[in-house]
Order: C-alpha cells, then structure tokens, then sequence
C-alpha cells in the first residue's frame, strides 16, 4: 500500500485531530473574553496551567527520556538551582532563567565528557 492508495486516512486523522481540539479553543475564547482579569475562575485556570508546566519540568528532571537520560541527576538539579538563582536575582526574566539552566547543563555535559 502506497500513500496514494491509503490518502484518506491520513486526511481523516488530521481532520478529526483538528475538530477535537479547535472547537475547545474556540469555546475558550469565548468563555476567556467573559472573565475578568482578577477573577476567581482565571486564578483557577492560571494556578492549574502553572502545576501542569511544574509537573513537566519535574518529569524531564526526574525522569528524563533520550540524551538527557544519561546525564546525573545532580547535574540536571544543579542546572535548575543555577537557572532559578538567576531568574530570581536577574529581573525574573523567564528568557534569562532558561537560557542560564541549558547554558549550565551544556557545560556541565561538556565537563563531564558527553
């Protein structure tokens, strides 16, 4: 079977990977220009929003897949540690933060041989 032959599956996943997720997006727009800045539900949404990205920081450090599976732990924690001190005491800048915590890991790697 060819992709010729077999097209109209792949047009399938794509349409329906596009009606799964547009339409809620289109229902949080129209439901996000309703709410106020400061109310209680959008503190919901941007306290859940902040535990999931948390909670994927923490999968990559703890658990990590691929190259940086092979790297030590404490190096991984380390580079956090170094990342958040400079985003703290530099302006909280999240660009500052990032760019610190790979610029520690890559040299870190780079120390220790990888």
């Amino acid at each position: 079977m060819t992709w010729q032959d077999g097209w109209w599956a792949y047009a399938f996943i794509a349409i329906a990977g596009w009606l799964a997720t547009d339409i809620w997006r289109w229902l949080g727009v129209i439901a996000g220009n309703r709410l106020r800045d400061d109310s209680e539900a959008l503190n919901w949404v941007r306290a859940v929003a902040t535990a999931l990205v948390a909670a994927v920081i923490a999968k990559l450090i703890l658990y990590p897949t691929g190259v940086l599976e092979q790297s030590p732990l404490w190096l991984r924690l380390g580079s956090v540690a170094i990342g958040a001190t400079a985003f703290f005491l530099l302006g909280r800048k999240p660009a500052i933060g990032i760019a610190t915590t790979i610029a520690a890991l890559a040299a870190g790697l780079w120390w220790l041989g990888f």
